[in-house]
């Protein structure tokens, strides 16, 4: 099978899996695991920051950091189709207790603007303004990498009204190999990032939260409380640094496919690539012109070897990643085009 439906599918390599069973291990809870440690450390000085904090998943690191940033009764600014808001089982408001205050981006790219516009003045009868929330890459906007200038002008913003930024970024390293961009960069101009090991970099757990020390002080107890406390997670860690060390200027790679399938696709009568022009890894694409939709497509495509993940009624989203290569990109085209044209 020719697995398009997530990155999130990727099976540890040989040598990762190596990594892993020689790691060393103590107990993470109490602080003395060592290679977690390491992790955690390179981790945070990779991006420039005073400290990091392995979890278990993206989903968590985004409500460590809601819960972090924020108290009962506030409200942040965000971008419509944002993660946090659309893809965490309501954790936005059953854990953090915030209210979102919605943007419309340009496939997920929020102007300076908007969000000062959007910052609440000081009245009793308004839930405060505590928090500006951004994904880089944008899942919903299709892999969009968020402009530098534009993460700078929006940060301007928060220091001028004394509010924090926060980036989620499980797709991080995607948009400083597209935009050629340091990661220390990126992370120089908001407060707090996250970023996943599970998805492009193909270790198969693990998301990373950094920040200031006091910020990751407190999001140390939010773990614990909210169950990510791991023993001797040191194996994953390790895993998470074999990814480091492999899989990042790779991801090159996954662009490239994602292109050409996109490029293919785009091809075939009825076929609308969405999010031209592709800029990561995701491609999303409409075949409601070609009389067929998503659930026909997916079982179609099932039976020719291949698995995409369905989003509307007539929408589809594919992702490349490292169990991906060019010639699978090729056969899964064909198998497109066996669909659509037959």
């Amino acid at each position: 099978m020719i697995d398009l439906r997530s990155d999130t599918v990727t099976k540890p390599s040989a040598g990762m899996r190596k990594a892993m069973a020689e790691a060393d291990v103590g107990d993470d809870v109490y602080g003395e695991d060592p290679t977690v440690n390491r992790l955690q450390e390179r981790v945070a000085t990779m991006l420039g920051k005073q400290a990091a904090l392995f979890v278990p998943s993206g989903t968590m690191a985004n409500q460590i950091a809601l819960l972090t940033h924020t108290r009962p009764g506030d409200e942040i600014i965000l971008e419509r189709g944002s993660h946090v808001f659309n893809h965490e089982a309501g954790g936005l408001a059953a854990l953090a207790g915030v209210q979102p205050f919605i943007l419309d981006g340009n496939r997920g790219i929020l102007e300076a603007d908007q969000v000062e516009q959007a910052i609440r003045f000081q009245d009793v009868h308004f839930a405060p303004t505590k928090l500006i929330w951004l994904e880089n890459t944008h899942n919903h906007g299709g892999g969009t990498v968020f402009p530098l200038q534009k993460i700078k002008d929006i940060r301007g913003v928060g220091l001028n009204y004394d509010l924090p930024v926060h980036m989620d970024g499980a797709r991080f390293f995607n948009a400083c190999i597209a935009a050629d961009i340091p990661p220390e960069e990126y992370a120089k101009h908001v407060d707090a990032i996250s970023f996943c090991f599970s998805k492009g970099l193909g270790a198969p757990v693990g998301s990373i939260l950094v920040g200031s020390s006091e910020f990751i002080t407190r999001a140390h107890r939010y773990r614990k409380m909210l169950g990510g406390g791991m023993r001797q997670a040191g194996i994953l860690a390790a895993a998470a640094l074999y990814a480091l060390d492999n899989n990042i200027e790779r991801l090159a790679d996954d662009h490239r496919n994602a292109r050409r399938l996109a490029e293919g696709l785009a091809a075939l009568d009825g076929v609308t690539v969405m999010n031209e022009p592709v800029e990561t890894n995701l491609v999303y694409f409409d075949a409601g012109q070609t009389g067929k939709n998503a659930l026909e497509v997916m079982n179609d495509a099932r039976e020719r070897g291949v698995l995409v993940m369905p989003e509307t009624f007539t929408e589809m989203r594919a992702v490349t990643h490292l169990d991906v290569s060019a010639e699978d990109v090729e056969q899964a085209i064909e198998a497109f085009r066996d669909i659509f044209q037959a």
